[in-house]
């Protein structure tokens, strides 16, 4: 007997695994059912066209899902659960504070987060003398990179209070594309200097696109 068109992706996922599924039916999986007329796997499919693919479920708030027809307020916590679950185990780690030991490590930690962002965000990763991570990594600023609009004392703030033996600066393009602007440079360039006189090591700055990054320190941009 054929199953329900609801009950075919969780088949599918019990005998070949999550990886066999497509991005809408993994999303039928958690809606679990549609709305009168269109089963979930549709609704999954018309979620994904109507909040711009999974960077746009990315970026929704439960607002944003309640809005879509047939989704509610319980589906859209799922939806949210399921990737706040994702975010996390992207970035957790064996060891509770992670080391740097290239720039790729780095972007590993911030990527899922800022890769998100529809403004421009600016995060520090503190670390120790062993290149360990201090804490979660800290929102210093948002909205275009400015050197005349950031406070470069503010950067360093939790790193005084903290110690920190030296920092990781980040920040996203929401454009997808990593590519440093001239602008990002000069922002290093101060903030690289300002390091100098706290004796605070400005190890890297990473800019985070869509899956990609680019680091400045290892273009030479800035340092």
């Amino acid at each position: 007997m054929d199953l329900p068109d609801d009950d075919r992706p969780r088949e599918r996922l019990a005998a070949a695994g999550p990886g066999a599924l497509n991005n809408a039916e993994l999303l039928a999986v958690l809606l679990r059912v549609g709305v009168a007329g269109e089963n979930a796997v549709r609704l999954a499919e018309r979620l994904l066209r109507e909040v711009g693919g999974l960077p746009g479920l990315h970026r929704a708030s439960l607002a944003d899902l309640c809005r879509i027809k047939g989704v509610g307020a319980a589906k859209a916590a799922q939806l949210l659960a399921a990737l706040e679950l994702g975010r996390r185990i992207a970035v957790s780690a064996p060891d509770a504070r992670p080391v740097i030991k290239a720039p790729a490590d780095a972007a590993n930690l911030l990527m899922y987060e800022l890769a998100a962002r529809e403004q421009e965000y600016l995060m520090v990763l503190l670390l120790d003398t062993r290149n360990r991570v201090i804490g979660r990594p800290i929102e210093v600023y948002h909205g275009s990179l400015n050197t005349s609009l950031i406070r470069v004392g503010e950067v360093f703030r939790h790193a005084v209070k903290a110690n920190a033996a030296a920092i990781i600066v980040a920040h996203n393009h929401p454009s997808g594309d990593p590519a440093p602007s001239p602008e990002d440079v000069a922002v290093t360039r101060a903030i690289v200097e300002a390091g100098k006189l706290l004796d605070i090591d400005v190890l890297d700055h990473l800019v985070i696109g869509q899956h990609r990054f680019v680091s400045l320190k290892e273009r030479g941009l800035g340092f």
